[in-house]
């Protein structure tokens, strides 16, 4: 293991522990509101700056950009982008279905990343150019060659419902097509399952980079095509994602256009 990404996967699971402790204690977590149906808690906070913590230990110099705290400046070689816990919401009702996500960014380009469920023990990661694993195992991307009879992923615009009836009549196309949807709640998990052959495919518009850093990289890595939905390659930019085979991104990239 490459050791920017031995200490990625320690920063992970400490942040894990938190979280599951945290889990025990629902009743004191102290969600804040910080946008539209958008929640933050003191289990975020606390378990992002447990990962800047592990990680300074070894690299004080690097940059971070965390969806809690914000930038810190450093080294901008070396860019850790963190989400100390994807799916905030399930977590706040109990519902065991959320990750630790960072990503390593070296010159611009995403080079190390680590996925992790603590809940389940799931640990996804990558290195550039040498595969994506899950606990130690490697995985393959869904081989899919069409739509029909695909499980894909998605998630719904909850912070901007202005965006609905867009999303509905391109969630409406892509459905009648393939197989079944699934809609969980946490976009680094989606990415995971992906990598994983869980997935076939997913997409998903209105998100931002410490959302998808990681998982872009390990579906990369685990042989499976990433694009924005104009079939490009600014999906941190852009905000939006597409994932899976070859096959099924481009045939997703061609639904969402309509």
């Amino acid at each position: 293991m490459h050791p920017m990404l031995n200490i990625a996967v320690r920063a992970a699971r400490v942040a894990g522990n938190i979280i599951v402790r945290g889990l025990e204690k629902r009743d004191d977590l102290m969600a804040e509101v910080k946008g539209i149906n958008d929640y933050v808690t003191r289990i975020d906070k606390e378990a992002e700056q447990a990962i800047i913590a592990k990680i300074q230990q070894s690299y004080p110099d690097h940059s971070f950009i965390g969806e809690e705290g914000g930038v810190i400046d450093g080294d901008e070689a070396y860019k850790w982008i963190i989400d100390p816990l994807d799916g905030t919401t399930n977590f706040i009702k109990g519902i065991p279905h959320f990750a630790v996500s960072i990503a390593l960014q070296h010159k611009g380009k995403v080079e190390q990343a680590v996925v992790f469920d603590p809940i389940r023990g799931e640990l996804f990661t990558a290195s550039k150019g040498a595969g994506a694993q899950l606990n130690g195992f490697r995985v393959r991307a869904s081989g899919a060659r069409e739509l029909a009879g695909t499980v894909l992923a998605t998630a719904f615009p909850f912070k901007d419902k202005a965006a609905l009836p867009a999303y509905t009549e391109s969630f409406n196309r892509i459905f009648t097509q393939a197989g079944d949807v699934r809609r969980c709640g946490s976009a680094a998990l989606d990415l995971a399952y992906v990598a994983a052959g869980r997935y076939d495919g997913y997409w998903e518009r209105g998100i931002k980079p410490w959302d998808i850093a990681a998982g872009e990289l390990i579906v990369k890595e685990a042989g499976g095509l990433v694009t924005d939905f104009a079939g490009g390659n600014d999906t941190m930019k852009k905000g939006e994602i597409v994932a899976g085979s070859a096959k099924v991104v481009q045939q997703l990239v061609k639904t969402l256009r309509g």
